[in-house]
């Protein structure tokens, strides 16, 4: 393997996956590093909103989603004490993480991208031009040091491939949740295909959706203390359903795959350095409700190769402050609206009320939902508007 790339990006999610795949397509020499093998399954929602569709399509690849199996998604379903109340989804999809990240990561493949897998990255020493970086084979054990001249960090929550000196600090929210996930093997009728069924409970929430090969997925969020009593996740989640009255599917004791996340609401001091920019979840996280943070990952990943370009020719200070805005203005904004129901929903009043409008007015809650869908895709430019 050549030891000097244009671009070393670190993680294989959908930011990591779209820049590997925009930055390869516009000839830079690309090497793309994930830690696990691939395909696997993650804590997630799997939902793609129109904003991720619109990301998709404006880098080539708007069939990637349907080609794989995706199915739509048209409606919310919501449960809170055993009250119900649904609403509009536009244009919504679901996908298992597992066909999509590794057809992403295919598409990136084909453009002429390199991918490595069950391997860790740490970003080292910085010389003129470029970064050094140690890549170690969890396979073999075998170290090896690579250079790059630029580095996009996208290796999730809690990144570790900075050196402490650059990394800054993940800043965690107060009373942020902890997210929680498996799929179960369930063929009941009371989740059926085509909509997000979020139930709500005074220690968390919990989303299903029937994902393209017929299993249920199930995400959630929950409070530190909820996961720490009992079985841990299987009764929170088992908690949460019977308190907004949906049904337990009768397999989720038995549920393949359960997965913990870090405190997930959490903001990056850090998202730009000396020849690296940071990227997806790594510059900060919001819990989200229906498909975003799919969608900012792909925009953030969809934000980089302009950015990656002008670094190449030379790296400034301007262009670490413009990755900022860049990430704040297309980001940032959005993950406000997610911030704020969140914060609704760690209180019961507040949630009591919330439900009540949107049981009698589900035109301002679809409203809401709409302008988190909103098409805005990044400058080619490495602008911070387009």
């Amino acid at each position: 393997m050549q030891t000097l790339w244009d671009v070393l990006i670190i993680g294989g999610g959908p930011a990591g996956g779209l820049a590997a795949l925009d930055c390869a397509k516009q000839g830079m020499r690309v090497l793309l590093v994930e830690q696990r093998s691939f395909p696997r399954w993650k804590v997630c929602g799997c939902c793609f909103n129109n904003q991720a569709q619109a990301i998709l399509s404006s880098r080539g690849e708007s069939n990637l989603i349907v080609d794989c199996g995706g199915q739509t998604l048209d409606s919310l379903r919501l449960g809170l004490r055993g009250r119900e109340a649904t609403l509009s989804l536009p244009n919504g999809y679901v996908l298992s993480r597992e066909r999509f990240d590794q057809a992403l990561i295919h598409a990136a493949i084909k453009a002429g991208a390199t991918a490595r897998f069950a391997i860790t990255a740490q970003i080292e020493a910085t010389s003129p031009g470029y970064r050094r970086v140690r890549l170690k084979d969890h396979q073999s054990g075998a170290t090896s040091h690579v250079k790059a001249r630029v580095v996009l960090v996208a290796a999730g929550l809690c990144q570790r491939c900075l050196p402490k000196n650059e990394a800054g600090q993940s800043r965690i929210r107060k009373q942020s949740r902890h997210g929680a996930g498996c799929v179960v093997d369930d063929d009941s009728d009371h989740y059926p295909s085509g909509a997000i069924h979020m139930a709500i409970g005074d220690q968390g929430y919990v989303g299903l959706v029937r994902r393209e090969d017929g299993l249920l997925n199930l995400a959630g969020a929950f409070d530190r203390d909820a996961l720490s009593q009992g079985r841990g996740a299987v009764d929170a989640a088992q908690h949460v359903l019977n308190q907004a009255g949906f049904p337990v599917p009768p397999t989720l004791q038995r549920g393949q795959r359960w997965q913990l996340t870090p405190a997930l609401s959490r903001n990056a001091d850090v998202v730009a350095g000396e020849r690296f920019l940071v990227m997806g979840d790594a510059a900060g996280y919001v819990e989200p409700f229906t498909g975003e943070g799919m969608a900012w990952a792909l925009t953030a990943g969809a934000a980089a190769a302009p950015f990656v370009l002008e670094g190449l020719e030379r790296w400034t200070g301007d262009l670490e402050t413009r990755w900022k805005t860049t990430l704040q203005v297309h980001i940032g904004r959005r993950q406000m609206v997610c911030r704020a129901l969140s914060s609704v929903l760690k209180r019961p009043v507040p949630t009591t009320v919330l439900f009540e409008l949107v049981t009698r007015w589900p035109s301002v809650a679809e409203s809401i939902v709409s302008s988190l869908n909103e098409e805005k895709l990044p400058s080619a430019k490495g602008e911070p508007c387009l």
